[in-house]
């Protein structure tokens, strides 16, 4: 039992640099939970040193990027007995590697919806100026929920598969690390976008970039499509193309490169008007009529039976006056 809360139940794996365990949280009714304990096999001050910084990088990535729902988050970092400890949220799915061989070999629409999960959680990585440098389907996990996750940032596992071939220590797995991080230990934005590239050709050939590393060095991606049992779209085969680029400041630079070629964005096409014909009438509008209204009737009616009362009314006056007159 660790700090008095974690208890290991199985191991998951380790190397020269230490051990990966399955463990339940006890704090919270024995939530899984994944404990990597540190216990490197090295020699010399200086290779410790540098494995030791390593693993405490990782937990500081996973702190800062803990945010994202697709990486592991940071539980804990502690140091017991003289040993390191990183506990971090277990994943529940499996890794890529692992559904490449029950599956078989991804088809290219597989391929195209992994590309954009998974370079939309580099693009978080790389905005928070971490560089994961070990990019594999290993360290690729679908989720139960179908959603991919992104571990072993830094981790000492990543150590297990380094070279160095000049002064400093350069890390990345073989086959998938590009040439600058595995010669000059540099790493940058392209260059994990160089292994999400290789990564892609693992599932699409089920050839593994090491076995074409080993015989070609970095001559076999020139050569990639030749590898694959089913030809791609040529939109995907431009995509992979600049991925490998050797050199990588011919890569895309960003994930965001990347999505934006795999998804662009539809054009809106404007609607143009048709010009004015040379022969067309010009047509002069119409001037508003204005309309007379016309008597009514009603009122006409009115005025003839005044003036006939008033006729009557004078007639029978004449001749009233012209009896009196006639009677004097």
């Amino acid at each position: 039992m660790l700090k008095n809360r974690y208890r290991p139940i199985k191991s998951l794996g380790g190397g020269g640099f230490g051990k990966t365990y399955l463990a339940e949280d006890i704090d919270k009714l024995n939530e899984h939970c994944v404990i990597k304990q540190f216990a490197p096999k090295v020699q010399g001050t200086g290779a410790l040193n540098k494995a030791t910084e390593l693993f405490e990088q990782e937990a500081k990535r996973l702190q800062q990027l803990d945010k994202h729902p697709q990486i592991p988050t940071l539980l804990a970092y502690f140091d017991e007995d003289n040993r390191l400890y990183l506990v971090q949220e277990f994943i529940d799915g499996q890794n890529l590697l692992a559904e490449l061989q029950q599956q078989g070999i991804f088809k290219e629409q597989k391929i195209k919806e992994l590309l954009l999960d998974l370079l939309d959680i580099l693009k978080t990585v790389h905005q928070h100026k971490v560089i994961h440098r070990d990019i594999k389907p290993e360290n690729i996990i679908r989720r139960s929920d179908g959603k991919l996750v992104l571990i072993d940032f830094g981790a000492s596992k990543q150590l297990t598969a380094t070279v160095m071939t000049k002064p400093g220590t350069a890390i990345g797995s073989f086959g998938y690390a590009p040439l600058e991080q595995m010669q000059g230990g540099e790493a940058y934005p392209a260059s994990d976008l160089y292994s999400v590239g290789a990564t892609c050709f693992h599932l699409l050939s089920g050839i593994h970039p090491w076995q074409l590393w080993q015989r070609q060095g970095y001559g076999w991606v020139a050569s990639w499509r030749s590898h694959l049992q089913k030809p791609v779209s040529q939109k995907l085969g431009r995509i992979l193309d600049k991925l490998f680029q050797v050199e990588y400041q011919q890569r895309y630079q960003s994930a965001e490169g990347v999505l934006r070629d795999l998804n662009p964005a539809p054009v809106i096409a404007t609607p143009v008007s048709p010009p004015p014909s040379s022969t067309s009438t010009l047509v002069t509008p119409a001037k508003p009529q204005v309309l007379q209204q016309k008597p009514s009737r009603q009122n006409t009616n009115w005025r003839t039976r005044f003036l006939v009362g008033v006729a009557i009314t004078i007639v029978m006056f004449v001749i009233a006056c012209f009896r009196l007159i006639r009677y004097l």
